[in-house]
């Protein structure tokens, strides 16, 4: 294995080789359940061309105790792994690097210990991104890397989860996310290091087990050619290719043979395959194992392996989002059909919340992302409405929270959910604490910022109460709203003068003139 430094020296010296600038750089960090890998990669004619890339093993998944908890151990090989990282990514531009964590970071029940101490320091915060949204991240990243129009199985094995994806092009048809990895089955099934049939023979249970939530489905739907990507498809390809088992493609025969091979061996300190990374060793008859009992469910005699997954369906994704392809408005727009939302007044609510973001951007430091963050929660706040009337603000933040949303990560959501929890009714004080834990005072200034829009609109007519927002004495906390003539002014003007104790126990003055 290259020395740690010395790799770090080269990725560098590739990185400044290239000559590129910020604007022409683009980065992706996983923070996976075995590993953390950073690629970096040019956009080259629209298309993600790898310039550097690196991987740590870090075992995050290996932290993890039977409750959950990430160990102090884990978190701190995290962090110095990210601090290591730190120097590569320097050259990027913000908006142009986005880091994801993956299964254990989902399933750590402190996960908000390590990624505090991370993004304090990192230069972008990092996205703990569900199951399905991370299996579709992966299809975008091997549908790029291997262009075709066939209809396509594809197979991620990762350290805590397996991804399971049926797509035609560019898009998913079908997609899972299954608690079964290498890291997670070597500690079930091989954490002494021997390697035995009985061992072999559970982690197949095991998997197949797994499969019968989504065996039935896929097999309906069918595919032309399975796929798989990252690590353990990856070693598994050199290692059949290593020993004459296979040639380019990993095959079922190759993989018995591959598995009757590793029985004699019979221990993981006796793997020294050029294919298979010193970090890979302990977990390698684990992904054996699961590879094989899934190609023998699923019946695939031929795997072919793509080197684009997960980091490279991040960058393309970014690249959705500099452009105007951003999949997150896609999403937004579905789920508004979905829920019969009544676009009129969403549409009503979405202006007034734009205008009156802009009058305040400035002093209250928003960005372009809170802007959009804004726009997208106004759209889906009464989405809750579909579930039922009373105290329906509570439905919406429930679906916005907890859905399946394309393109979002957890945090995203979870704010979201926060902005359309808080657009009604009394603001709570355990909502306050929420919201500054999820997104600090930016995200309080939104809720309120909906909250104000919303009663503007509170007649759903055509046309919106001209209501006008303005900061006090550049007083981030003292807000002042005025309100020009209109049908129902004293009506508006009623309502707001209500706020005022509500906004004040958020810690923002109101004043209504």
């Amino acid at each position: 294995m290259i020395d740690t430094t010395a790799r770090h020296e080269q990725i560098a010296k590739s990185i400044h080789d290239t000559g590129l600038s910020r604007d022409e750089l683009l980065g992706a960090i996983d923070l996976g359940s075995n590993s953390f890998h950073l690629a970096i990669a040019r956009l080259d004619h629209g298309e993600v061309r790898r310039i550097a890339s690196i991987s740590e093993k870090v075992q995050l998944a290996a932290g993890l105790d039977e409750n959950n908890v990430l160990s102090e151990e884990a978190i701190q090989r995290g962090l110095d792994c990210l601090q290591r990282f730190l120097p590569h990514i320097s050259e990027i531009a913000p908006n142009r690097l986005r880091i994801v964590a993956t299964n254990a970071l989902r399933k750590a029940v402190n996960a908000e210990a390590f990624i505090t101490r991370a993004n304090a320091f990192l230069p972008k915060p990092i996205e703990i991104i569900a199951g399905r949204e991370e299996a579709r991240l992966i299809y975008l990243g091997v549908s790029h890397s291997n262009a075709s129009t066939d209809k396509r199985l594809v197979i991620d094995i990762g350290g805590g989860s397996t991804e399971f994806i049926i797509g035609q092009g560019f898009e998913p048809i079908e997609m899972e996310s299954l608690q079964m990895g290498c890291v997670s089955f070597t500690k079930k099934f091989f954490a002494d290091g021997k390697i035995t049939q009985k061992a072999f023979d559970n982690a197949k249970t095991a998997t197949e087990v797994e499969l019968l939530t989504i065996a039935k489905r896929y097999k309906k739907v069918g595919w032309d050619n399975a796929i798989a990507s990252s690590g353990t498809a990856k070693a598994c390809k050199l290692v059949l290719q290593e020993l004459g088992f296979a040639k380019d493609v990993i095959t079922i025969d190759g993989m018995i043979k591959l598995k009757n091979h590793l029985l004699k061996l019979g221990h993981v300190d006796h793997i020294t395959f050029d294919g298979v990374k010193a970090h890979r060793q302990a977990v390698f008859p684990a992904g054996v194992a699961e590879l094989l009992a899934i190609m023998q469910s699923f019946g695939i005699t031929e795997l072919y392996y793509s080197d684009g997954a997960l980091r490279e369906g991040v960058m393309y994704d970014m690249l959705g989002r500099l452009g105007n392809e951003d999949v997150r408005d896609r999403s937004v727009s579905a789920l508004a059909g979905r829920y019969s939302v009544d676009f009129k007044q969403a549409g009503r609510v979405m202006a007034t919340c734009g205008r009156l973001f802009d009058a305040v951007r400035d002093v209250l430091a928003l960005s372009d992302e809170d802007k959009d963050l804004l726009r997208r929660a106004s759209n889906l706040h009464e989405i809750g409405l579909a579930v039922g009337h009373s105290n329906y603000q509570k439905h919406s933040a429930y679906l916005l929270e907890f859905s399946d949303i394309a393109g979002f990560a957890q945090t995203g959501q979870a704010s979201m959910a926060q902005i359309a929890l808080n657009h009604r009714r009394k603001l709570r004080v355990e909502n306050l604490e929420a919201a500054l834990a999820l997104g600090g005072r930016k995200l309080v200034y939104l809720c309120l910022i909906l909250r104000l829009a919303v009663t503007a609109n509170h007649s759903r007519t055509i046309k919106s109460a001209p209501i006008y927002l303005s900061i006090l004495n550049k007083n981030t906390d003292h807000w002042q709203i005025s309100i020009g003539d209109g049908l129902h002014k004293e009506l508006i003007k009623s309502e707001l003068s209500n706020d005022i104790a509500q906004f004040a126990k958020w810690g923002v003055k109101l004043t209504v003139v």
